[in-house]
């Protein structure tokens, strides 16, 4: 799938948006990736599922992570075409954690694809990552629709938070996005759209 045909679902589907938007990370933005929308349409998300599997499909996978809730429908999605189980976590008291019996069906030395719908920092596939490796999973890969860092963002040992950020972990993880771009954001004290007094939404999962 070429870019312009990723745009272009992109753009049936409403996943691009225009306004005064506060990131996870807490930067500003006046675009925003919702990805929720194209996870409304079966076919869609197949097409770009698709794309994402087969390019990881050679990884021996035994295992799709993704983060709740961005990542959930997408897990499920990969997984289902690579013919793997999928699981997600989710905060619980504001930590990354894998609950409903996720965490005693993995196993030691299995590989896993982390799938997130959008990446800009990176902060919650990487909760993800040292979670798994807690728990001796390796990780294979990240997978995701779209890079919004516009390809700066990595996952590597220096990178990790969480419970598994003390494993002893040296690969750089490979990263693959459907569609990388380069949206401008800023810090909050920044934002030219706060000094125009633009009313701010917070359109993802995370609360702040």
């Amino acid at each position: 799938m070429q870019m312009e045909q990723a745009m272009e679902i992109f753009r049936r589907t409403g996943v691009m948006q225009e306004g005064h938007f506060r990131l996870t990370s807490g930067r500003h933005s006046d675009r925003y990736m919702q990805c929720a929308r194209l996870f409304q349409y079966p076919k869609e998300s197949e097409a770009v599922c698709l794309e994402i599997a087969e390019f990881f499909r050679g990884a021996n996978v035994s295992l799709v992570a993704g983060p709740a809730i961005g990542g959930i429908v997408m897990a499920y999605e990969v997984a289902r075409i690579l013919g793997v189980r999928n699981v997600f976590a989710e905060r619980e008291n504001g930590d990354m954690t894998l609950r409903r019996g996720f965490e005693a069906s993995l196993r030691a030395g299995e590989r896993a694809l982390v799938v997130e719908d959008v990446v800009t920092t990176g902060g919650s596939v990487r909760e993800v990552i040292a979670l798994l490796l807690s728990r001796g999973v390796e990780v294979a890969g990240v997978g995701a629709v779209v890079d919004r860092s516009n390809g700066t963002v990595g996952f590597g040992a220096g990178d990790l938070q969480g419970p598994g950020a003390q494993i002893p972990f040296h690969a750089r993880i490979p990263f693959h996005a459907l569609v990388t771009l380069n949206v401008e954001s800023w810090e909050a004290g920044d934002c030219p759209l706060c000094r125009r007094g633009l009313p701010i939404v917070k359109p993802g999962s995370r609360k702040q």
